[in-house]
């Protein structure tokens, strides 16, 4: 967790702010720390970062775009140094909230960098955990349940939550049960897909989530949400076609499950998770393809380890993310090597 002054700390960075501009990964983590910060603010608006390219000089326009006068940026794992060259020419504040593993010292001065990992009491909670802390709006409580469980965390909070909304909860203590055998984690999904839109839609997507007072929101169909679940129907029936594809190669022998699909729809991250959830044996590695690059996540056990080490010798790529959730990317020329690596690697042959 945040330590007290590091909560007062960025509380007093969001008083000061008058048009705050909040950068956050695309994913259910970085939507819901927007949407509780945002909430708690009354101020501000929320720029999705895609995860590949980085988060470089080119997202600086959107600062300018907005006229805004503070930047927040919210789970982000790695964030170029262009960037924030842009920001320090203006004197721009800086507020970079993450839990991920990192080189702290390549970190700019100029920015105020929050992550329980470097804190004497080392955590790693999602961004959303950390966010709530911050607020500590009880009426955003679905959205730390609904963060946390998407991130693989178990929040202390969720007791709470089930006696608010027993029917959208299952008892477990395991995250993973609770995305993949309850409602709320049918939310997770239908917020995690909705990311994967056009600009204009998830534009409008977040002016409807920052109203939004419960998870029926977004269960319940009506006009407002319309376009949210209708990109979530027609994202899961791929979903569901590929991961049904992916489950038949487990059949395979080997301590690898290496599933790969094209396209440009990015649901790798969702596909290695489910799949590592019911096959937690294998190292789950996903792929997609689309056109010269590959982006892909990876499952397992210690294999953010295994995975920097697979990618050693193969120039142009690129990974980064937790002990045993990663992703990366790399040319698609390099796949079959990449593959080869870890097989070497992980068999010791």
């Amino acid at each position: 967790m945040l330590t007290k002054k590091q909560v007062t700390e960025i509380r007093e960075h969001l008083e000061k702010a008058q048009n705050p501009v909040f950068f956050f990964d695309n994913d259910a983590d970085g939507l819901c720390s927007f949407l509780i910060m945002r909430k708690f603010c009354g101020k501000g608006k929320g720029v999705q970062v895609k995860s590949y390219p980085s988060m470089n000089k080119d997202y600086f326009r959107k600062v300018n775009e907005l006229r805004a006068d503070y930047i927040f940026i919210l789970d982000k794992p790695v964030v170029d140094n262009d960037f924030f060259e842009e920001a320090t020419k203006v004197n721009m504040p800086v507020v970079w909230i993450d839990h991920h593993e990192t080189d702290k010292e390549s970190i700019s001065k100029f920015v105020n960098y929050y992550n329980p990992l470097f804190n004497k009491k080392k955590s790693n909670e999602p961004v959303t955990h950390l966010c709530y802390q911050i607020s500590g709006r009880k009426e955003d409580l679905w959205l730390d349940i609904v963060g946390c469980t998407s991130d693989k965390f178990y929040s202390e909070n969720y007791l709470e939550f089930k006696k608010t909304f027993p029917e959208l909860t299952f008892d477990s203590q395991e995250p993973f049960d609770i995305l993949y055998k309850s409602q709320i984690g049918k939310v997770v999904k239908i917020l995690s897909f909705a990311l994967k839109d056009t600009t204009t839609h998830v534009v409008n997507m977040l002016r409807f989530l920052i109203k939004a007072k419960s998870p029926y929101d977004i269960l319940e169909e009506n006009k407002e949400n319309f376009a949210i679940n209708k990109r979530f129907s027609q994202i899961d029936k791929k979903y569901i076609q590929l991961l049904d594809k992916a489950k038949k190669l487990t059949k395979q022998p080997g301590k690898i499950l290496f599933f790969n699909y094209g396209g440009d729809l990015s649901i790798s991250s969702e596909l290695s998770n489910e799949l590592s959830y019911n096959f937690p044996e294998k190292i789950i590695l996903v792929a997609r393809i689309n056109g010269s690059t590959v982006s892909f996540s990876a499952r397992g056990k210690g294999i953010r380890k295994i995975v920097l080490k697979a990618i050693e010798n193969i120039s142009d790529s690129r990974a980064g993310g937790h002990e045993n959730a990663v992703g990366g990317k790399m040319k698609t020329e390099d796949l079959e090597k990449f593959r080869e690596n870890l097989e070497k690697i992980i068999t010791g042959k």
